[in-house]
């Protein structure tokens, strides 16, 4: 017969939950302890328990019997299958809703037990079991180690599973997914990406076929399942996603929409735009229209948000308002485009204007910005979105950039200088990778709009007004010390390194219109003292060789206007420069075989033809530097002898036929041996004793053959 304090019906589930425990305490066998706890279990079933009550619950029976239950295979006559395990599953939900007990090692451990319900067949009997299991799952992943050890133990393909059926429950594991993508998406697509992609398949086609309002909630999910780490259009199945996507985005955008029904699909579209960059969207008179639109309303909207008084007081204006930064930087590129390009000329031309009115209401919000707003992500968005534009459009809106340029170099100064939490641009949507968030480097952003800039004299004039050149210096410093803390394989261009190459073309722009700035600023004998070291150590780096001739050009342009500094004064950092600023410049050009000859042509290196478009301007610079230095350093000559460049170059001239050398490079040659030959005399010697009248005569080097003639 039951127990007096079991029958007790009080209406109060805490106060009998106690009972049921005293009678736990008061039992005196195997049994009668068993039959205390499957009440215990029953009356936890029915709903809510206080946190002491759990507490006293778990003080009292531990995992020992929750343990037991889920391995016991025999229920009592008349009972369903499951019964034990579904009692034990029912104690363990009570207990993970405790996030202590939710992260032990004996919950985490039943990870596959959980597994294996969700996939086993379900019938009405087990709901209440998977009810339970998706609580626990729940919990786990709320804990700090939960994420990763449901990504390790194979909770993701059960749930892609669950969703992809429609089983019971589905839209409980696609709530678990969500969480475990924004926490691991990198994990995640590693380990599971067949599984996925058949979540995104199912969902791309559910977003295709909605005609209610399905389609903007599923908007909204699906950000999250494109990877950012993992390219979609990398096998047919992603492929065929993507192009549901474009059709579904296609029919929502082409129609008469709410704010609320274009926000989200605004955030999507800009999710693939960040996954996958223009490539989702199809060649041809359809996805050229497509693009042109989705750039035009990411436009309209940016104008719509950014002039109003109070821009970006509506909730979740900020996201949306980011979306459209990353679609219009798409829209840029787009129109920059030659080769196949989506839009045509036209459209180019239409979008440019469309933009600028875009990029004009950006300049005007960053205006309004007030002091104590500069650590919000959204302002660093901006900040970038209009680095893009400045990056590539040098004409129009200049009067309003500089009247900008101010407030720029004000806030990518104290960024810089006092780091941020404003770390990372934000997504359109919340899809995080792990591992990710930039640095906060505005400058990054800026440098190319920048370079452009210090061409020209009205900004050149703010920016060294507004103390830009200083700042510039520092960055540089800060950049290379990252770059030489980076690892020295090889590996594709680093932003490090794009920053650095220019930086060095702001410098250029600096040295030829500003020398006086240089000769007078002491931030550039730091500067100076960095490029004599970093070019010994970077040009045996086949993989950064633009970055040498940036380095080597700059630092031969500045040496000819900081020829009297200590630090150029012979000293050994300057003279290891010179020595790998002559080899960097001796080493470009090479006799090969004449296709159209038995002979020899003059040609560019093996290991300079990849990157020679991005160096030859830098070389012919370089070259006439290194000219302009020969009188201001007595020593550099000796250099030259000892790189025994003069005898390789009068081997080369000698050799290859002269048709083969154009007159720019014939210039650059003469310019640097005349100097040679006017300020040594071992040098004149040398050229003279490997036929240098004959080679001068033969390439109609004038200056070098009187230099030679004369005694």
């Amino acid at each position: 017969p039951p127990h007096p304090a079991m029958a007790s019906d009080s209406g109060d589930r805490n106060a009998t939950l106690k009972r049921c425990l005293g009678v736990l305490r008061d039992a005196r066998n195997d049994s009668e302890q068993f039959a205390a706890l499957l009440l215990v279990t029953k009356a936890v079933r029915a709903g809510e328990v206080d946190a002491k009550t759990r507490r006293q619950i778990f003080d009292a029976i531990g995992f020992t019997f929750p343990n037991r239950l889920l391995i016991s295979g025999h229920p009592p006559a008349g009972c369903p299958e499951h019964t034990f395990r579904a009692l034990g599953l029912t104690l363990l939900a009570c207990f993970c809703t405790d996030p202590e007990l939710a992260g032990h090692s004996q919950i985490l451990n039943k990870i596959p037990t959980f597994n294996d319900i969700l996939v086993s067949p379900c019938n009405p009997d087990s709901t209440s079991m998977i009810d339970d299991v998706y609580q626990c799952l729940s919990a786990v992943m709320a804990t700090t180690r939960g994420p990763r050890e449901l990504v390790s133990k194979g909770t993701v393909p059960v749930l892609c599973q669950a969703y992809v059926n429609c089983s019971y429950g589905s839209d409980r594991a696609l709530a678990l997914l969500l969480g475990l993508l924004a926490t691991a998406e990198v994990k995640c697509w590693q380990r599971d990406a067949p599984h996925l992609l058949a979540v995104l398949s199912k969902l791309s086609d559910d977003f295709l076929k909605a005609e209610d309002m399905t389609k903007f909630e599923l908007c909204e999910v699906l950000p999250h399942f494109i990877p950012l780490s993992r390219p979609l259009t990398q096998d047919s199945q992603g492929s065929e996603c993507l192009h549901r996507l474009y059709r579904g985005l296609a029919n929502i955008l082409g129609s008469k929409l709410s704010q609320s029904q274009r926000d989200p699909a605004l955030k999507l579209a800009a999710c693939l735009v960040q996954a996958c960059g223009s490539e989702w969207i199809p060649a041809g008179s359809a996805g050229s229209k497509f693009l042109a639109l989705l750039v035009n309303l990411a436009c309209v909207e940016v104008r719509l948000t950014l002039e109003e008084p109070e821009p970006l007081e509506a909730e979740g204006k900020k996201e949306v308002v980011t979306a459209c930064y990353v679609l219009i930087e798409m829209g840029i590129q787009e129109c920059l485009r030659e080769e196949k390009p989506l839009l045509e000329e036209v459209q180019k031309m239409q979008l440019m204007r469309i933009m600028e009115e875009a990029f004009g209401a950006v300049i005007f919000y960053l205006r309004q910005v007030k002091q104590e707003e500069l650590q919000d992500p959204f302002i660093f968005a901006s900040v970038r979105i209009l680095g893009a534009w400045m990056a590539e459009e040098t004409s129009s809106l200049k009067q309003e950039i500089c009247e900008l340029l101010p407030f720029l170099v004000h806030y990518a100064k104290k960024l810089f200088k006092e780091g941020s939490p404003a770390a990372s641009l934000p997504q359109p949507e919340v899809v995080s990778t792990e591992g990710s968030g930039f640095p906060q480097d505005a400058l990054r952003f800026l440098l190319p709009g920048f370079c452009h800039l210090t061409a020209e004299d009205r900004p050149r004039d703010i920016l060294i007004s507004e103390g830009a050149p200083a700042l510039l210096c520092e960055y540089f410093l800060h950049q290379w010390a990252m770059l030489t803390s980076e690892s020295r394989s090889l590996t594709p261009l680093t932003s490090t390194e794009m920053s650095l190459q220019t930086a060095c073309g702001i410098f250029l722009n600096l040295v030829v219109t500003a020398p006086d700035l240089i000769r007078r600023d002491k931030t550039f004998s730091s500067l100076m003292d960095i490029l004599l070291k970093s070019l010994p150590l970077l040009l045996p780096q086949k993989d950064r060789l633009v970055l040498a001739a940036n380095i080597a050009t700059l630092g031969l342009m500045m040496a000819r206007i900081l020829a009297s500094s200590a630090v150029l004064q012979g000293t050994q950092s300057a003279k290891e420069f010179f020595g790998a600023a002559i080899r960097f410049l001796s080493q470009a050009h090479t006799a090969q075989a004449d296709p159209g000859s038995n002979g020899l042509a003059a040609a560019v290196s093996p290991a300079y033809a990849g990157a020679w478009a991005d160096v030859s301007e830098l070389w012919f610079l370089g070259m006439q530097a290194l000219a302009g230095c020969v009188p201001l350093f007595p020593w550099l000559p000796q250099a030259v002898l000892q790189a025994r460049w003069l005898e390789g170059l009068s081997e080369l001239l000698t050799r290859v036929a002269p048709a083969s050398l154009d007159f720019e490079l014939i210039t650059a040659f003469q310019g640097v041996l005349v100097e040679l030959a006017r300020a040594s005399k071992p040098c004149r010697d040398v050229i003279l004793s490997h036929h240098g009248r004959e080679w001068a005569n033969l390439y109609g080097m004038a200056a070098l053959e009187q230099c030679l003639s004369e005694e």
